[in-house]
């Protein structure tokens, strides 16, 4: 028995030895070919996944024990959600329970899967691509299904990332991928996840490129991106439909010139914004961390506070995305001007309670509901006083989504075009662009993601590469040190021999009355009285 299974076993690595020569052995083209669908195939099945378990945990917990249903957008059911709290003593109590589920699961068996868990896949593309632990997808799956299911504040591709991440980093193991190679599948299984759930495979493609720099973008990837995220769009739509989460809003667009005041005023919020959700989340992380409480609690009283906060504005439990589609209606009337104003920061503080106490969840779809919310504001205000404002706020809400977090995240191009697809709009991207500039401006270096590298000559896997090209284009000039020490032909030497000694040096150059170089001058070598050219 033991002698026929160490024979199996070894018949299974020659299997894979022989398969992982294969690959390796494939033009460009046909590898990432065959490594983007496998890629993409499991970066749609995660997603399907995830999406179902994140519905019966959000049905169990927020609705038969919290007695209470969030509304959906247009692609997803187009659910009003309930009018009122039937139980809302339950809520933060169901809120608590899925922090401590989730930290639980999380700091007993996948530490790294704790908080948005983005970072750990791109620190993962620039330094140990081959080195995610397979356990980590499955635990982030439940961990964040609990922490938003319950009504946690936080966005579902963080988990569908790390799923698709996670399996091209045992895949790069298994067949024994290049280190550019194991970096490029990592990269598009973080865009391929993220495109999968959100249905936007073009901007899923960008998004593993763009993510992994603040000022630079991996074109390596892009390709096997497209290859990768387009195939998981289409399992996940398979079981799940193609249709935009926001429906089409199609009927939108810019019309007038005066707007584009309205949209740059939209960036600067946005980008203000931008940089509160970025310090409040980092900041109240780092609160957390301190209380002397036991890691895995912690996201219960996170939990607790945003079961509290969520009494007083529903809109901030769980991912949010029902509420962004009625904030593109009507319905945002029915809301109490202060009510609109205070949900960007209301959102802010529950993701950074939910999410930076080691909660599961991502803060990529926050980030968008955060800006939706801020489009909304804006609206509002400017409606009732300014002309030529839009009819329906929606092309505000549009345009703050991609502005809020395509800034503060790095990623303006993949964000734009991912809610482009995510509304079927693209008769807005003119309009974003100026609010997405502005916002960037403003932002700066300020980044959410504090595993983003500022270029790819900051990368590891490149340095080889962007190290040697500069110095072909730097002048000799630029680089030279004068001599420190210059002998005239005519000097004794004795007294080049003293001068030498006394500066420590082992030569120098010699020149003539004109100061031309004529030759060099060894310290072992002076003999005679004069030094000869």
């Amino acid at each position: 028995m033991e002698r026929a299974t160490r024979s199996v076993t070894v018949e299974d690595i020659g299997r894979r030895e022989r398969l992982a020569r294969w690959v390796n052995g494939l033009g460009y083209v046909r590898k990432w070919l065959v490594l983007g669908v496998i890629i993409g195939v499991v970066a749609g099945l995660g997603a399907v996944v995830f999406i179902n378990a994140l519905d019966w945990a959000t049905k169990l917990l927020l609705g038969v024990l919290g007695g209470y249903t969030p509304p959906s957008p247009l692609g997803e059911g187009a659910s009003l959600g309930s009018r009122h709290f039937s139980r809302p003593w339950a809520v933060p109590l169901v809120t608590t329970l899925g922090g401590l589920i989730s930290g639980i699961l999380v700091f007993r068996w996948a530490p790294e899967a704790a908080g948005h868990g983005t970072d750990s896949a791109i620190s993962a593309v620039h330094h140990n691509p081959s080195g995610i632990r397979a356990r980590v997808s499955v635990i982030k799956i439940i961990a964040s299904a609990f922490t938003i299911g319950s009504g946690g504040s936080g966005g579902r591709e963080g988990p569908t990332a790390q799923i698709s991440a996670g399996f091209a980093s045992v895949l790069a193991r298994l067949l024994n991928l290049s280190p550019p190679d194991a970096r490029t599948a990592v990269s598009i299984g973080i865009g391929s996840g993220i495109g999968s759930i959100f249905r936007t495979p073009l901007g899923g493609a960008i998004l593993g490129g763009e993510i992994l720099y603040r000022n630079d973008i991996e074109s390596d990837a892009l390709i096997p991106g497209l290859i990768a995220s387009i195939t998981g769009f289409t399992i996940f739509g398979a079981f799940e439909g193609y249709a935009p989460i926001f429906g089409y809003q199609s009927g939108f667009r810019f019309s007038h010139p005066l707007q584009l005041v309205y949209y740059a005023l939209i960036g600067v919020a946005a980008g203000l914004v931008g940089m509160l959700y970025n310090a409040s989340f980092y900041g109240l992380g780092e609160r957390f961390s301190k209380l002397p409480l036991p890691r895995a609690l912690r996201p219960a009283l996170a939990g607790l506070l945003v079961g509290l906060l969520g009494l007083a504005f529903p809109e901030v439990l769980g991912t949010g995305y029902g509420w962004v589609q009625q904030a593109m209606g009507p319905r945002l009337l029915e809301l109490s001007l202060w009510v609109v104003i205070l949900l960007p920061v209301m959102k802010i503080l529950a993701t950074s309670l939910s999410i930076g106490s080691g909660g599961s969840g991502g803060i990529f779809g926050p980030g968008m509901v955060i800006g939706g919310f801020v489009g909304a504001a804006m609206w509002r205000v400017l409606e009732p006083i300014a002309p030529q404002v839009p009819h329906s706020p929606a092309p505000f809400v549009i345009v703050a989504m991609m502005a809020c977090f395509g800034s503060i995240g790095h990623v303006p191009f993949a964000v734009m075009l991912m809610v482009a697809e995510m509304t079927g709009n693209l008769a807005l991207l003119a309009p974003a662009m100026i609010a997405v500039g502005v916002a960037s401006f403003l932002v700066g270096d300020r980044h959410i993601y504090r595993a983003q590298l500022h270029t790819r000559a900051d990368a590891p896997g490149h340095r080889f590469r962007f190290g040697l090209t500069p110095l072909s284009a730097v002048p000799v000039a630029n680089v030279m040190t004068a001599p420190r020490l210059v002998v005239r032909r005519e000097e004794s030497a004795e007294a080049a021999r003293e001068r030498l000694a006394e500066l420590g040096l082992q030569g120098a150059p010699v020149v003539d009355e004109r100061g031309v170089y004529v030759g060099t001058l060894r310290y072992d070598a002076v003999q005679g009285d004069d030094v000869k050219g």
